[in-house]
């Protein structure tokens, strides 16, 4: 009996935004491209579907542009867009997100840093 061990490759984000472009070229099969990079379809075609939210995109998951601004009452967003951390006070020091069609995201002092972090990774998908 042989012990034959596959070895897991690492690829880049840039490396599988070429090989996910591969597959949407006229008449391209997922199947002879994953076959052709040692990949098993269901791998490309997650990576494709990664592509569709943009995960593949240059610079994804990178930090964002950030803009300072004084204080001011956030505009009136449709409950469905809005995401709040902890309630308001309006002495409390405070962090406003917007992603404009999105969601606002506002964090105060003292908010839990695993809640934070899950509603900002919620946000990103």
């Amino acid at each position: 009996m042989s012990d034959v061990r596959r070895v897991r490759h690492w690829r880049s984000v840039a490396e599988k935004r070429q090989i996910v472009q591969l597959t949407m070229e006229p008449g391209a099969s997922v199947a002879e491209i994953a076959r052709s990079y040692g990949l098993n379809a269901n791998q490309l075609f997650k990576w494709r579907r990664a592509w569709d939210r943009g995960e593949l995109m240059e610079g994804a998951g990178s930090l964002l542009p950030v803009t300072l601004s004084s204080p001011v009452e956030p505009a009136t967003v449709a409950p469905e867009e809005t995401v709040v951390v902890a309630e308001q006070q309006s002495s409390s020091p405070l962090i406003h997100i917007e992603l404009p069609g999105r969601t606002i995201i506002r964090i105060e002092r003292g908010a839990d840093p695993e809640m934070v972090r899950l509603v900002l990774k919620s946000v990103s998908r």
